[in-house]
Order: structure tokens, then C-alpha cells, then sequence
């Protein structure tokens, strides 16, 4: 009987392993630009092409490798970061396992040109599926120039499972902000399709921040504040966001020395802190580094080194709970008690003419058992299920109850009034019913809308004096890719440069709403999704542009408007929540009415 274990062939191994470390073109950039910066680089422009699947090529001026070093780089557990297992406690470099390269080579074309500043010459090297095709001399400046073309190549199945382009561009540019926000002093230049995309000089920490989403009329930065916490432990210091500028998809980013990562259980510390300050719905921003003896951690958990076992997480956990409410307490944001100070509570004195105030006292029942159920008990346990199949004539009615009722049709005769300029109150055969006039708006122009986008005719106004908007990279994708779709329903956009567009005329429904808020508005709404699919960017558009296109709340509204308003919910969406699950309408039953009484 022959032998079923053999060893698989290093090329085959190589293709498994990269699986782990390299998942798409965005972790690929990571491993290239993370030796860039090993390398001591301060400048790195990187390039892509069809969203890194044809082409990924990081150009560093660091320190280059020899023609030995070049060679020796792309073989598995081959690496110049550590030399022993002790050494992975001491670690300060972004790489140290040696697999990235060799992982990358496995699956793509890969060429590499390199130069010492030493050497007169460089050396020139190609790679594909592992295999070496030539290695000679060549003219190139100081640094590395990596170019990692056809991802995939020999990996159908992986190529196969890859987003669209403009879904793994979003993703590079995700991995791309992590690791510019950690190197503020490195120079980086991003070049999608032969078209800069960003360009980040050397800078602070907080004009870094600034540069990447800082575009919007006020500055971001303005809407943060510093948080500073320095022990024997940990360093903590970064920027939290303020309570007012927090949204559904805020910014959140962890570093320790130097390198992202998520930590669920340091989240938990940053929401513990903003309790009370926030609606269940929004999210706290917050950029936040840690520095740390590298022997107090652990990055050697996960191929893509994003988590992190701290040795004391209890401890650091509750430094970073009270340096973010030190923070939010000394800029006001929330109210702080000063134990420096005395301060003087006065207790009131019971006057001696007073009456004494009994001690209250329990009524206790001595025969009572807890474990023996009563006769009546046994009777309710005994047709359960009964309870499923008739209602139960006692039973209050439920605070939910009008979860059932679909609007019904308004009689015009029948008298509507607007309470404080706000809610419509008319009475139905169902009871009082509440009307939230905005959202009522909203729904009748968000099935409009999406008409208008299925349909491809939408009605534009040219604006007298056209808008510019400037958008970070990550917006500016979401854009392009909506381009058509906005387009079709009236947007007229002219790209301006790489990152800015004129807006020259809208939909004709918009009126006089603010086009830039708006379209950032559409832009984020379809971006909270974090779907490729048309249909749901379509709902998406839909409900932004119907929120920015209804009435505002807290306009009084004429009788024939109320009603008119009113019948056109009726007609056109009955239902009582928005698609994105807010109320339109509530009814107060009579016999919820008289519970009040």
C-alpha cells in the first residue's frame, strides 16, 4: 500500500499561506507600503490601477537592499526584523515574520528595482508564482520601487470572489488612511488610474487628520479635542470628537506604537465615557495612540496584525475611560465635579416643633411559601395556550399597538390642527392621530425619487452661480460611482480637479437647499449602506435628497396644505415608518385615551 502524506510543493504552500495574509489589493498595499516605512522611507507614493487587481506599485526613497537582500526578500520566513523568538517582545517594526513578500510573489507578477545609496548600481528583479524569471543590474534612484501586477493571476477562485473596482478602491483607501494617520512626518502621494487622488506633505498629527477629512466648510479639527494621559503603564494621547459632531459612521481609528488596530474591549471604554452625551444611533469620533513597552504586547495573534493582546487591558482601560472624561469634562462638554475645591452643602435643620416622622415599617406575611403555587396559578398554567389564540379582555393594550395601524383616508371636512407649528393633530375613526409633517413629506418624495431613478427622468434647474465641493478620496469614489444615477435625476457635475467638482445645476424639486450638503448627504447616506448593490444605493439617494427636499419642521402649514399633505400620504405610502424605520404617524386608541383619565 503506498504512502497518502507527502510535502506540497513550496509554490503550492506559498499560494495557501497567502491566503491569509494577502485577502484582497488593499491588505497587499499594506504589507508593501508597512516595508516602505521599515525601510526608513519618508516619501511613498503609491499607484493603482482597476482597484489593485492590474496593478499595485509603492515607490519608497528608504534605504534599498542589495542585490543578496533583494533576492533573499521574497523567500518564506526570511526577514531582517528579528533573529530570535525573543526578539518578537521587542519589536518596533511593522514586519517580522517574513511572509508578506513571499505571500505576494505566490500569487502576482512581481517586479522589483532597488539601490543602496552605497551602491553605484541597482538591482533589477522579476518574480511570478514564486518563481524567479531574472535578476541583473540596473539604473534607479536610492529606495525601492515594487510593482505587484494581475493579483490573482494563478488563484481563479480568489480573483473570482473580488468586489468591483470601485468597492476595493474604497477598501485601499480604508487601509491607506490607517497608515497615514500614524506617519504624519512621512510624505505620501496616492495616484488612482494615472489621476492623484491625495497628496499628503509632512505634517502634525492634526493637520493630518485635517488634510484627509477635513472637507467641509467647517473645519473637522475644530470639531475635536485633545486627550493626554501619560503613567508608568501607557502614553494615551490623540483627539475625541465632541458629542455634537458625532454621526452613524464616525471616524475611529487605535493605534499603538505606530501600527492600527481594532480593540473592541477599548471601545467599550470610549462609549462608557460619552454615556448619556449621544442618541443610541450615533457614534463618538476618535483618533487615539497608544505608546507602550513593546513587552507589554503581543501582535503575533493574527495574520494581519490588527489585533493586539495587551498584558494589562483592565488597567489600561480604565487610564483611557478617565482621560476621555477628563477631556470631555474640561472643555465643558460634560459637567465635571472639582474635588481641589471645598464645598459647602447645606442640611436642612428639622425645626423642634415639628412633627416626628414615623419609621416606616413592612407588612410581612409569615405563611407565606414562595414555593407553593395557588390554585389560581395553577389554573392560568394548566390552557396556556389559550393565551395564543384569543386576546385577553384585561390586558392593557400595548405601548407598541400602533405598529398595526396603516394611515387611513381624510375626509375634508373633517377640522386639523398644528400643534405649535409642529405635529398635525386630526381625529379618525381609529382615535387622535399625530402626523410628524416632515417625514409625512419625505415618504411621499422618496417614492418620487425612486421613480425618477428607475426611470431616468429627472428635471434639472441651472444654478446662476455654480457650487464647488471638495471631497476627501473616500467620498469622491462614492461619487464617481454614483455619477450616472445623479446625473439621470439632475445633478449636473463638471470635475473641477482631483478632488473637487462643480456643481452646475440640481433636480428641480431642491429648490433653494444647499446643492453641496446635499449631494454630501446623498454621498454618506449610500456609504452607510455598505452595500454594492444599485437597488439599495437607490434607496439610499431616495431618502437623502426626499429629507433634504420636504418641508422643515416647525413650518405652520394652511388648512388646504394640511390636507392635501395628508392625502397624498394617504394615497401614496400608507405605511406608518420610513424605510430607514423612523415614525410618520402615531395613533392614541380611544380605550388608550381613557387609560390616561
Amino acid at each position: 500500500m503506498s504512502d497518502i502524506i507527502h510535502l506540497l510543493p513550496d509554490n503550492v504552500a506559498n499560494q495557501i499561506a497567502a491566503g491569509e495574509v494577502i485577502q484582497r489589493p488593499a491588505s497587499c498595499l499594506k504589507e508593501l507600503v508597512e516595508n516602505a516605512l521599515d525601510a526608513g522611507a519618508n516619501n511613498i507614493r503609491i499607484l493603482v490601477k482597476d482597484g489593485g487587481r492590474t496593478l499595485l506599485q509603492v515607490i519608497d526613497n528608504g534605504k534599498g537592499m542589495s542585490p543578496t537582500d533583494a533576492r533573499m526578500a521574497f523567500e518564506r520566513h526570511a526577514t531582517s526584523k528579528i533573529s530570535q523568538a525573543a526578539d518578537l517582545f521587542q519589536l518596533r517594526t511593522m514586519g517580522f515574520r517574513g511572509e508578506a513578500l513571499a505571500s505576494i510573489c505566490a500569487v502576482a507578477h512581481v517586479e522589483v528595482n532597488t539601490r543602496r545609496p552605497e551602491d553605484e548600481v541597482g538591482t533589477h528583479l522579476e518574480i511570478a508564482g514564486s518563481k524567479v524569471i531574472t535578476q541583473d543590474v540596473t539604473q534607479c534612484p536610492v529606495g525601492t520601487n515594487i510593482r505587484v501586477k494581475n493579483l490573482f493571476y494563478n488563484v481563479p477562485a480568489r480573483r473570482k470572489f473580488l468586489k468591483t473596482d470601485q468597492t476595493e478602491m474604497r477598501n485601499i483607501l480604508t487601509e491607506y488612511h490607517r497608515i497615514v494617520l500614524v506617519n504624519p512626518q512621512v510624505q505620501f502621494t496616492l495616484v488612482n488610474n494615472d489621476e492623484i487622488i491625495s497628496e499628503l506633505p509632512s505634517s502634525s498629527t492634526k493637520q493630518r487628520i485635517e488634510a484627509i477629512f477635513g472637507h467641509t466648510s467647517k473645519p473637522f479639527t475644530a470639531q475635536v479635542v485633545d486627550i493626554q494621559a501619560n503613567t508608568e503603564l501607557v502614553n494615551i494621547y490623540g483627539f475625541i470628537g465632541k458629542p455634537e459632531m458625532a454621526t452613524k459612521n464616525s471616524q475611529q481609528f487605535f493605534f499603538v506604537n505606530g501600527r492600527y488596530m481594532r480593540h473592541p474591549y477599548f471601545h467599550k471604554a470610549i462609549t462608557t465615557a460619552y454615556s448619556g452625551l449621544l442618541s443610541p444611533d450615533h457614534n463618538p469620533s476618535y483618533f487615539i495612540y497608544f505608546d507602550i513597552q513593546p513587552d507589554a504586547i503581543d501582535v503575533n495573534i493574527h495574520p494581519t496584525k490588527t489585533e493586539i493582546k495587551f498584558a494589562d487591558e483592565q488597567a489600561i482601560f480604565q487610564i483611557l475611560l478617565a482621560a476621555v472624561r477628563e477631556a470631555l469634562g474640561k472643555f465643558n462638554i460634560t459637567p465635571s465635579l472639582d474635588f481641589t475645591s471645598e464645598t459647602h452643602i447645606e442640611i436642612p435643620q428639622i425645626s423642634p416643633q415639628a412633627t416626628p416622622i414615623a419609621m416606616p415599617r413592612l407588612q410581612v406575611n409569615p405563611a407565606y411559601n414562595p414555593f407553593k403555587q395557588s390554585a389560581p396559578h395553577k389554573t392560568q398554567t394548566q390552557h396556556w395556550e389559550k393565551l395564543y389564540s384569543q386576546p385577553i379582555a384585561d390586558t392593557p393594550a400595548s405601548s407598541e399597538e400602533h405598529l398595526l395601524f396603516h394611515f387611513p383616508a381624510i375626509d375634508q371636512s373633517i377640522p386639523i390642527m398644528q400643534w405649535q407649528s409642529k405635529y398635525i393633530i386630526v381625529p379618525s375613526s381609529q382615535g387622535l392621530m399625530m402626523v410628524h409633517p416632515h417625514r409625512a413629506h419625505m415618504a411621499i418624495l422618496y417614492k418620487e425619487m425612486l421613480a425618477l431613478l428607475s426611470q431616468h427622468k429627472g428635471v434639472s434647474q441651472q444654478l446662476l452661480f455654480p457650487e464647488v465641493i471638495e471631497l476627501s478620496p473616500e467620498d469622491l469614489h462614492t461619487l464617481q460611482a454614483l455619477q450616472d444615477d445623479l446625473s439621470s435625476i439632475g445633478f449636473g457635475l463638471d470635475q473641477l480637479s482631483p478632488n473637487a467638482y462643480t456643481i452646475t445645476s440640481i433636480p428641480m424639486q431642491l429648490g433653494q437647499t444647499n446643492p453641496c450638503e446635499t449631494l454630501l448627504q446623498v454621498i454618506h447616506q449610500v456609504q452607510d449602506t455598505g452595500s454594492t448593490a444599485t437597488q439599495q444605493w437607490h434607496e439610499a439617494m431616495a431618502l437623502a435628497l426626499a429629507d433634504k427636499m420636504a418641508i422643515p419642521m416647525g413650518k405652520a402649514l394652511s388648512d388646504a396644505e394640511m390636507h392635501d399633505l395628508l392625502t397624498r400620504l394617504h394615497l401614496n405610502h400608507p405605511a406608518q415608518y420610513l424605510s430607514n424605520g423612523q415614525t410618520i404617524f402615531i395613533i392614541l386608541t380611544p380605550d388608550e385615551i381613557q387609560r390616561r383619565f
